[in-house]
């Protein structure tokens, strides 16, 4: 099993920058493809951001595309999200997410996930 820690979420007025950090270990940590999810309160938890195991290939929701880049770093097993021109909207936890096979959009084919980090962005 992947064990994940997330980390660099706060509060940030919109139109700021944050960026969020997932570091990774236990099983095959860098060949897992990595995913951000968030939760606003009374909401579903939705997809953010994938990225494969080496990193070749990203999805997007289309709600943040073009403003978070989603990136890894295998020789530190750490995923980054960098979230630039943030909204209020945007508001939410943050949760990293691994699966042992290739990128996925949807949230129950995600078999690891770390405890979250709260992000807030006000107006």
């Amino acid at each position: 099993q992947v064990q994940l820690t997330e980390s660099g979420g706060g509060w940030v007025q919109a139109g700021g920058s944050l960026r969020l950090s997932c570091a990774a270990s236990g099983r095959t940590a860098s060949t897992s493809a990595m995913g951000w999810f968030r939760q606003a309160p009374g909401k579903e938890r939705e997809f953010v951001a994938t990225i494969s195991s080496r990193g070749g290939v990203t999805q997007y929701a289309d709600s943040v595309k073009g403003r978070f880049t989603i990136s890894r770093d295998n020789a530190k097993n750490t995923v980054f999200l960098q979230m630039n021109s943030l909204k209020p909207e945007d508001t939410a936890v943050y949760y990293c997410s691994a699966r042992p096979y290739g990128t996925s959009r949807l949230l129950g084919d995600y078999d690891a996930w770390g405890q979250g980090t709260q992000v807030t962005v006000s107006s």
